[in-house]
């Protein structure tokens, strides 16, 4: 995964969500698994968000996207869902009906995980090492008397 830049931020943020149909309706079949992807995909590119992948089962779905630290995870989540039942139910209304009576497509819960390239105990190290990398260039600046 490589590094981002904007005007001012240096980041490398990926996110794992899954999430579920209400009722975990088994609805998401041909042709809605391509119609309701190609929403998400638009979503995506809407709203600035990098679909990186994306699958739908018929029961669930799953995106890996890369993101900006101006936005949330949850953010992510409330922008996909909220636009994707809509636009789901505007073309196609009988599922609506016949699946989703209570008029929603997604239950409010949904999985996300960081996805990155380093593991716990590296990011733990590199946080307690520093101190000791910041001391140790202070010191050759003080040497070299730029400080």
């Amino acid at each position: 995964m490589e590094l981002q830049r904007n005007s001012h931020h240096v980041y490398r943020l990926m996110y794992h969500f899954v999430w579920i149909p209400k009722y975990r309706h088994k609805v998401f079949s041909e042709p809605y698994r391509e119609k309701l992807k190609g929403i998400i995909e638009k979503i995506g590119y809407d709203y600035d968000i990098e679909v990186v992948e994306l699958e739908i089962a018929e029961d669930h779905i799953h995106m890996v996207v890369r993101g900006e630290p101006k936005i949330s995870p949850s953010k992510v989540m409330q922008i996909v869902k909220s636009i994707s039942a809509r636009e789901f139910f505007r073309i196609y209304p009988e599922i609506k009906q016949e699946y989703f009576w209570g008029g929603k497509l997604w239950t409010q819960s949904y999985f996300v995980e960081t996805i990155g390239n380093s593991n716990e105990e590296t990011i733990r190290q590199y946080v307690r090492d520093q101190l000791s990398e910041l001391d140790k260039q202070e010191t050759k600046y003080k040497q070299m008397g730029l400080l």
